[in-house]
Parts: structure tokens; sequence; C-alpha cells
């Protein structure tokens, strides 16, 4: 970037990207600067954005790139995330779920998995397999163990714990054929022209129809009641006619607590490795979502008396 004077940093995520706001009289964008992991972080980023717009769904237009200087800017939805509104005591929380499930939906409709970028190249959006599940519920052995257990026990724990997580795996039922946004949450949902717009999409894979549900219900930086989470889910359930329901609860159960354990290990990661403790105080709540899924469910017995054998679980 040539200047940086008419541009202002705003808050990023947990990725290698850093952000900026670009202002002048009339107009906003957002410039989204990535050195590291450019690949995924812009060309696939605009990629996926360009399918879900081609499907309908609000997501930020590209206006300009800058490949070979790390960076892309791109159409500015401003600062009002679901998740801020959700936080004001007044709103109703319920009105706005029942529009993200409106999103949700159209996203599970979505057909493409390919795409032209940027660059003239073909994208091909790639297949969420139990591989990838295994390797990312991993993370949790690679940092959140290595940072909590003692030398002594971390193999023979990784050991069990790997194995009980291929068994999950395998445990899941539903193909994975759906468009997975993969980070389907309120921080990721922005309010635009009174439309909610999708926003970090660039891990998008064909996968399993329960992720992003599983993402959106049991999701570690916005705590909702039992109560809640099994009204947003049965209101989801009753607007599927083709589902499987008993195959769905076992994938959406499963993914929840895979997803959660990763979760862990990746939050430990950038508290050790990037220095981005904030994230530390997410933990405990990732620990009580986990708790609340595998309590009472006969598969996940050998994962819960492991768990609790090994860590204080809060």
């Amino acid at each position: 970037m040539k200047s940086r004077e008419h541009l202002k940093k705003i808050t990023g995520d947990a990725s290698f990207r850093t952000f900026f706001r670009k202002k002048n009289k009339t107009n906003s964008s957002i410039i989204v600067y990535a050195k590291k992991e450019k690949f995924q972080n812009l060309l696939v980023y605009d990629a996926i954005n360009k399918i879900l717009i081609k499907n309908k769904i609000l997501a930020p237009i590209l206006y300009k790139e800058n490949y070979k200087k790390n960076n892309i800017e791109i159409q500015d939805f401003g600062n009002n995330t679901i998740y801020k509104i959700l936080k004001k005591k007044k709103v109703n929380k319920f009105r706005f779920f029942k529009r993200i499930l409106e999103v949700l939906n159209q996203i599970q409709s979505i057909k493409d998995n390919k795409v032209l970028n940027f660059k003239r190249g073909k994208y091909f959006i790639p297949k969420y397999d139990s591989k990838i599940l295994v390797r990312e519920a991993h993370l949790f052995c690679d940092w959140y163990v290595k940072e909590k257990l003692p030398n002594n026990m971390q193999k023979k724990f990784n050991y069990k714990f790997k194995k009980i997580v291929r068994k999950l795996s395998s445990n899941l039922k539903l193909k994975n054929r759906v468009f997975v946004h993969r980070d389907f949450h309120v921080s990721n949902l922005m309010l635009f022209n009174k439309q909610i717009a999708v926003i970090d999409s660039q891990d998008a894979h064909f996968g399993n129809k329960a992720y992003d549900l599983a993402s959106l219900i049991d999701d570690v930086r916005f705590k909702t009641s039992t109560q809640f989470k099994n009204r947003i889910y049965k209101m989801y359930i009753n607007n599927q006619s083709l589902l499987e329901k008993k195959n769905f609860k076992n994938d959406f159960e499963i993914l929840s607590v895979l997803r959660n354990l990763k979760i862990i290990g990746i939050f430990t990661r950038l508290a050790v490795r990037d220095k981005k403790r904030n994230y530390l105080k997410l933990i405990p709540y990732a620990w009580k979502l986990i708790e609340n899924r595998i309590y009472r469910n006969k598969q996940f017995e050998e994962l819960n008396i492991l768990l609790k054998k090994n860590f204080k679980m809060n």
C-alpha cells in the first residue's frame, strides 16, 4: 500500500489479516492486508464471496486487488455485527435468529463448487471430510494438552484422545455435500441496509449439513441458555422437510464437540504462539459447551471419562 494516511486500522480477528477502513468524503471501503497465507485470505476470500453474491447472499464486493502488494479493497458493511446487536438487552434475539436461519438455508442451497478467481484461475471448493475434521480436533492435543498436562502424561492421553476422535468421526451419518461456511456465527454476520451480510467466508468447504448450525448454536463467543439453543435447533429442524432428524442430531452433537475441542486448541495457540491472550477468556465457555453435549450421551462416554480425568472442565 502506498500510503496509510487516509486509512484507519480497525479491529481484526484471529487470522493473519489486518483490516483498514479507507474513507473519503463520499465513500468508505475496507482494505484487507495479508502477507501470510495471502492465497487463502485474499484470493480465496474473494472467490467465495463471488459465489455467495451469485446466490443472492450479501457478501463483500471486490473493488480492487493489489495481490502483489498483499491487499484487496472490498465493500464496507460498517461496524454493526449481529453479535453487537444481540448484546443489547431489548433486542428480540429469537427474531434475529429466525432471519439468520433463512441466510443459512440460502447458503446450504449453494451448488457451485468452482469459481474463477481474480487471477483468472479456477478455484475448486474442497470437501470437509473426516480427515480434516480429525486433523483439526488434534489441535487440542498440539496446543492445549501440551500446555496443561505434564510431559509424561501427554503421550498416553493423546493416543486415547485421537482414537476416540477417529471413532466419533466415523460415526457421522450425513454425506459431505452441503456448502459449509465453517465459521458461521453472529460475529461473522453484519446488519447492512436492513439485510444480513456474511463475512469471513474464506474457509468454505462442501461438508456436513449440521456443521454450520452447530457453529451458530454452540458459539463460544455468544452465550445463550440451553432452552434458547433448543428452540433455535427446533426452528431449523421444523423447516427441513427431507431431513433425517435422528442422523442430523447425531452429527450435530459430534460436530459441536469436535469443533469446540478444536477451538480450545486454536485459542491456546493464539495465546502461546501469537501472544493474543484475550482469546483465553473464551475457553471456559467452550468447555461448558462440550460438557453440555457429552453429558448423558453414551457415544461420548469414553471422551467424557478421559477429559474429566485429565482436565477441569470449566
